[in-house]
């Protein structure tokens, strides 16, 4: 089992940034790739970002490509999502996931493990 804490979300205005973190308990952390997810009210569950164990990132999604960066601290068990230049299309709950293979983790219907999630506010 892996348990995933997901923190830093939050209200701001439209070109803030903020940084979201995710730490993780239980299995060995560096043998997990990592992801961002997001959910918006009435939506489905959008992929953000991944990262593998290597520290490699995979693609982005298309909505953040070039404002997000996703990182990860093995030593501290913890992954990161850096969010530049938001604007109110990024409102949603923030979803932490891990999974041992960098191809499940893109597909939200296929992770193993998920955090509760944080709230992340643009106000415009």
């Amino acid at each position: 089992q892996v348990q995933l804490v997901e923190s830093g979300g939050g209200l701001v205005q439209a070109g803030d940034s903020l940084r979201l973190s995710c730490a993780a308990s239980g299995r060995t952390f560096s043998q997990y790739a990592m992801a961002w997810f997001r959910q918006a009210p009435g939506k489905e569950r959008e992929f953000v970002a991944a990262i593998r164990w290597t520290g490699s990132n995979l693609p982005y999604g298309d909505s953040v490509k070039g404002r997000f960066t996703i990182s990860r601290d093995n030593g501290k068990n913890t992954v990161y999502l850096q969010m530049n230049s938001l604007n109110p299309e990024d409102t949603a709950v923030y979803y932490c996931a891990a999974d041992v293979s960098s191809t499940r983790i893109r597909v939200a219907d296929s992770v193993s493990y998920w955090g509760q999630g944080t709230q992340v506010t643009v106000s415009s």
